[in-house]
């Protein structure tokens, strides 16, 4: 068996509840959370400025993480989508636009990683905000560009923002489909957003049956309160 942990967090383009952009103060959650594997979404990455303005190299390099972009769109020029950061290097990345006509763009992140000789395929979603786009969406996730890639070998982890806040479609969906299962039943308390008076249950991990989950929790501390609007959750693995 080979223990690892794995987060994922809606950074909020660095933006915290006050209205600044730190994306430092960032930093210093992830490295309270000490996650082997994080899933962000809403990363704004710009070339050719400071350090800091490429977030998801500034995060990756601060403390010895790889890093997987998934653009969903330009934003002021700089790429901006999910970003997947791991302890160990991608052996494959693969981005798919998950956006439906005349909402915001939306996209899933594949990336696998070997863990202890386990193959790993972490799906990193950002899914969307109205009822009828995600219906679309959980179609989309099961199609043969992702959960049901011909290339898929090991075991599979779904996780990141899924703007669902019922037992909606895409949770029916994978739970249905794949046997999936999300950390509910091992979450002490569920509502994390927004981070600073929580009210829903946006930010998911569904696992395969082989992975194991020793514990899960909502990282809240003074910082992870102010730094986003979402908080950090985090899952104790492991995988035999």
């Amino acid at each position: 068996m080979k223990h690892f942990r794995i987060a994922t967090y809606n950074i909020h383009k660095g933006r915290g509840l006050d209205g600044r952009i730190r994306i430092e103060r960032i930093g210093r959650v992830l490295e309270k959370i000490e996650a082997d594997v994080v899933a962000l979404q809403e990363v704004v990455s710009h070339e050719g400025r400071t350090i800091q303005d490429h977030q998801a190299s500034y995060l990756a390099e601060r403390f010895g993480y790889f890093y997987s972009i998934g653009e969903t769109r330009k934003h002021r020029g700089g790429v901006y989508g999910n970003v997947t950061l791991s302890r160990w290097e991608p052996e494959v990345v693969r981005h798919v636009d998950l956006s439906v006509p005349r909402r915001e763009e939306r996209g899933a992140l594949r990336t696998d990683i070997r863990v202890g000789g386990h193959l790993l395929h972490i799906f990193n979603v950002h899914l969307g905000t109205a009822h009828r786009e995600r219906r679309t969406q959980a179609v989309r996730l099961i199609d043969q560009e992702l959960l049901r890639a011909i290339d898929i070998s090991g075991a599979r982890v779904v996780l990141g923002d899924f703007n669902e806040w019922t037992h909606g479609l895409v949770t029916r969906t994978l739970s249905a489909e794949f046997h999936l299962t999300d950390l509910h039943n091992h979450l002490p308390r569920t509502r994390a957003y927004p981070s600073i008076l929580p009210l829903l249950h946006l930010d998911h991990i569904y696992f395969d049956h082989q992975l194991k989950i020793r514990s899960a929790h909502f990282h809240r501390d003074r910082r992870s309160l102010v730094a986003s609007d979402h908080l950090p959750l985090v899952a104790d693995c492991l995988i035999e």
